[in-house]
Parts: C-alpha cells; structure tokens; sequence
C-alpha cells in the first residue's frame, strides 16, 4: 500500500500507478469499507491517510484548509477550541479521514440547518490520474470560481480522483444548546408535530424522527421527535415554550443532550457491530412522504424529517434488498448504503423505479470517462454502478 504525505507524492503515486494501467483502490483510513459498492479487486492500493496536516485556519475569518488525511475527531477537537464547527455530523466520526467524510458525502442530523458538504466545503485541491494537483475554490466563503469542480469529487467515493486538501467555511457554536424528545403513539402524530415546528418562526438545527424500534436503544417504545435547538438563552427558552404544547416530552442540556446526538451520529456502525450480515437503506423522499416511507420499516428507522431522508437498518441483508425492490415500485429514491461485501457484491444496491437505472447513471459515466477514461479507480465503488 502506498501511503503519500504531500499532495505532490499523492499525485505521482497516483499517475504512476496510472501509466502502468494497474487498477487503483484509493482510500482514506477505511473506516466505511462496508459502505456503498465493494470495490472490486485492485493492482495498487493507495491511501491519503499520511496527508493529515492543518494547512491553513483562519478562527476569525471562520475557514480552514487541512489535508483530507486529518482524521475527523482530531479536526473537530481543534475547532471546539475555538467555540467552531463543521457541522457534518457523519458516522463513524471516531475513524473517519476529512476525506473519506466528504467524498463519502456523510452527514448528519443537522443538516437540516447547515446543509450538507456540498453547503460547506469553499474549496478543494485534489490529485488526478495525470499526476496533476487541481485547485477549485479557495479560502474566502463567496468565491465561487471552480467551485463545481470540487462538487464533484464529494460523494464520488474515490471514483473520480484522490481528494488532497480540503476548505471548509466553520460555524460558531451556539452560545445555548437544548434538546427535546417528544413521544407520540403513531407516525402521524410525530410528522404533524413536526409540520407545526416548520411553520414556527423559530428553526432548529435538527428535527429527527426515530420509529419505537430506534427509541428502544434509549429505553423508548413510542415514536419520537428529536429537536436539537441553539442560540442565545432567551432564544433557546423560547423554544421550550413552544414545543411544551406539542407533548410531554424530555429537556437536555450539557452532557445528556451530547450524549444524546453521539448516539444518534454512531448508530448506524454500532447496529453494524451487532449485526454481522445487517444492512442500512437510505431512501430520499419529500417531507410528506416521510410519514409512508418510516412506516414501511420492520425494524429501526431514523427521518432527518426536515430534509427527506430516512434510514432503515435490517438485521438481514436480504431483506434490505426486498425492501428496496418495493421501493423502487413506490417510485421511492433509495440505496443499500451499508452491507457485507458478500451480499454486496450480488445485490442490487440502487435499484430505479420498476427496476430501471437512474437516468443520472449515464451522466456519472460520462464524468467518470473524464477523469479516468481507462476506469482504474474504485472500480464498483460508486454502489456497483461504477
């Protein structure tokens, strides 16, 4: 395994890989080696693990440059530092690289607020197959030029080129965070709650719906809604106020309420742990159909409830994979995110409606020519697809 700790070491190693036409997995620390599609066997592994230095930051002006081989929780003890943030909030935060969790696109329940990667990345440097370093983006949170190239290397897991450095524009913390767990006794309870906090003045970073099965890992068996709220203390008590109409639910603050989201951000390689031949689907849908989408789950199901996206988690790989196919029927938008490779390696990780491709498939193929015409990077990884 190659292992650069320049960016510069990266692109050669990466060319000269190339002009062997040896087939490249390219990785960070592998933290998500059971995510999306397995990659198929490979001549040279390359990581970008060794590039984990801070190359620029800016407190004041609220930005950062570091090496995509930073490992995630060193990077985020360094902006709580400074009372800072990226809040991404991606699984498996305790071993992930800053560049597998953006070209991974991870994120968590406060996207809602935030946005994703896409909404917090300002600039990138990344490395191709040619051997050349790429600069889209900078360091100042409007400069737009280039921009879109870094947009396609996150969530290109690896497929397109090697990400080598990483800009960031950071968020202050909240001078004042609570939290609220709220139980109702069906889906349609939680969702109307939920409608009636987007009609507030008031938004909250995150407003998560967990079905009985998920509230069960925190001693629960009702339907919950999960609202983490932040800014100054009369704007945070002014939360209280009015949520209390909407249920007797549980206030958190400090310590329970981190505690909290540190749940909720490792439940996904925690089920994984117990779960050996388990699986996680991710359905995007509209915010009405979050109420259909929670309801088809047997097992434990997390919403990011504000932004359409669902996660459902089976202890059997198989049954993911039905699960998807009657997705696809409903015309629902899902993929297997997380299996064993075993089962990876035949099922259908992002089936279409009755069957049929994504018509953004053939796109993704043409950009993959682009960047590496002769396919020798992550071969499947981009869920078998590419």
């Amino acid at each position: 395994m190659l292992t650069p700790e320049t960016p510069q070491e990266l692109a050669e190693a990466l060319a000269s890989t190339a002009r062997k036409t040896y087939s490249i997995q390219l990785r960070g620390n592998g933290s998500k080696r059971a995510m999306a599609g397995p990659i198929e066997p490979s001549d040279e592994e390359i990581s970008t693990a060794g590039l984990a230095r801070v190359l620029e930051y800016e407190p004041n002006d609220l930005t950062i440059s570091v090496e995509a081989g930073t490992p995630w929780s060193e990077f985020t003890r360094l902006l709580e530092g400074n009372r800072q943030m990226v809040p991404l909030d991606p699984p498996f935060a305790s071993a992930a690289t800053v560049g597998g969790v953006i070209a991974a696109n991870s994120s968590g329940p406060r996207r809602r607020l935030y946005g994703t990667a896409r909404d917090l990345v300002i600039g990138m440097q990344f490395a191709t197959l040619e051997g050349k370093l790429v600069n889209s983006g900078g360091m100042v949170v409007k400069n737009v030029a280039g921009l879109d190239m870094a947009k396609l290397m996150i969530g290109s897991l690896g497929t397109l080129a090697a990400i080598a450095v990483v800009n960031f524009k950071l968020s202050p913390m909240p001078e004042t965070e609570r939290s609220f767990l709220l139980p109702f006794d069906s889906a349609t309870a939680a969702v109307v709650a939920r409608n009636k906090i987007l009609a507030g003045v008031l938004q909250p970073a995150a407003i998560d719906i967990w079905n009985p099965q998920a509230a069960s890992t925190i001693g629960n068996r009702a339907w919950i809604l999960a609202v983490r709220a932040g800014g100054n203390a009369a704007a945070v008590d002014r939360y209280e106020r009015e949520l209390a109409p909407l249920g007797d639910g549980v206030v958190l603050e400090n310590d329970r309420q981190e505690k909290l989201w540190r749940h909720i951000e490792e439940f996904t390689p925690h089920f994984l742990d117990h779960h050996l031949n388990g699986a996680v689907v991710r359905a995007s849908c509209t915010l009405k159909e979050v109420e259909a989408v929670m309801a088809s789950f047997e097992g434990p199901a997390l919403a990011r409830s504000a932004s359409g996206v669902c996660y459902g988690y089976f202890e059997r790989s198989e049954a993911a994979a039905d699960w998807l196919d009657a997705a696809a029927k409903r015309g629902w938008r899902a993929v297997m995110e997380f299996a064993p490779e075993e089962y990876r390696k035949y099922l259908d990780l992002w089936p279409g409606p009755s069957g049929s491709s994504p018509a953004e498939v053939e796109i993704m193929r043409r950009v993959k020519a682009l960047f590496d015409p002769s396919n020798l990077l992550n071969r499947g990884r981009l869920y078998r697809r590419i």
